[in-house]
């Protein structure tokens, strides 16, 4: 009976074909091994350009898209630097010299992370905060998470650094 069943779903397989509808057979691949079909639309998309699209398409990725028009009106050189360069969040002028980061720096962070809720820092003295107060509640949450991350995952030099980055930071926050 089993010898049967695998006869009836060969013959059907061998009908149907291996891949999915829209999927082609990757050639060299191994059949119904993992990456042994590709999408045709890839394929059709890269044959779809022809002269001047062809010509167009200057990030080469075979298709038509926002990138090649902004490198074709000339802000080549802006899509580059941001491509490239690091965030302002990553560098000096995201961070502020007294610790954290500034509102550059929170701006860029949230540019490159859609969805981010990160502010700058509650600098407020804790005697100036309402007690319970969202500030006061950020604060002290701040507080005691950063204060862990110092005992924990910092080396002895930097714990009594005062020009570190974390220690500089927990000044700021008033911790």
């Amino acid at each position: 009976m089993k010898t049967l069943t695998r006869v009836i779903l060969s013959e059907a397989a061998k009908k149907k074909g291996r891949c999915w509808t829209g999927y082609k057979p990757t050639p060299g691949k191994t059949p119904y091994s993992k990456g042994s079909c590709m999408k045709e639309a890839i394929v059709i998309e890269a044959a779809a350009l022809k002269g001047k699209q062809a010509r167009l398409d200057k990030n080469k990725n075979g298709k038509l898209d926002a990138m090649d028009f902004k490198l074709l009106r000339g802000s080549s050189k802006k899509a580059e630097t941001v491509a490239e360069g690091s965030p302002a969040w990553q560098r000096k002028e995201g961070k502020n010299p007294s610790g954290g980061l500034n509102a550059k720096g929170v701006a860029s962070y949230r540019a490159a992370n859609p969805g981010s809720k990160l502010k700058t820092a509650v600098t407020t003295k804790p005697s100036k905060l309402k007690k319970g107060s969202k500030a006061a509640k950020r604060r002290k949450s701040f507080c005691a998470r950063m204060s862990g991350m110092k005992k924990k995952l910092t080396g002895a030099k930097t714990k009594s650094d005062p020009d570190s980055r974390i220690n500089k930071s927990l000044r700021k926050w008033n911790c």
